[in-house]
């Protein structure tokens, strides 16, 4: 199995049961905080190009942070640029977990998108 990188929050039921999905499968998880330690610019640019969704799936739209800031209405008016420093400065407003190798990408957790992505690599 490859080693998987895995940006989560150690409190978050859903990055918990990524973890548990992707250990049981044979995968070695390499974890990184997303609060204390978010993806840089750099690190989400590329982890949006590799994923293929829109940058508006990278934003965790239920959480406080997003909705205390306003984001619903600012988001629109943000450059690519300006949403990729918001993302890299909050942790918080990342939508987790964010599970990569170095090629595919998957935000968030559903068991069957796991399964096609992570099951056999």
């Amino acid at each position: 199995m490859s080693k998987l990188k895995v940006f989560q929050y150690p409190k978050c039921s859903t990055c918990r049961s990524a973890v548990k999905w992707l250990q049981g499968q044979g995968h070695e998880l390499e974890l990184q905080h997303i609060a204390e330690q978010p993806p840089t610019v750099d690190e989400l640019r590329e982890l949006l190009a590799n994923s293929g969704l829109e940058l508006k799936k990278f934003f965790n739209t239920s959480g406080e942070v997003y909705k205390s800031l306003g984001l619903k209405d600012k988001l629109p008016q943000l450059t690519e640029q300006e949403k990729l420093e918001l993302l890299s400065s909050h942790g918080m407003l990342i939508k987790r977990p964010i599970v990569t190798d170095g090629v595919k990408v998957t935000v968030g957790f559903k068991e069957d998108q796991y399964a096609d992505t992570w099951a056999n690599v």
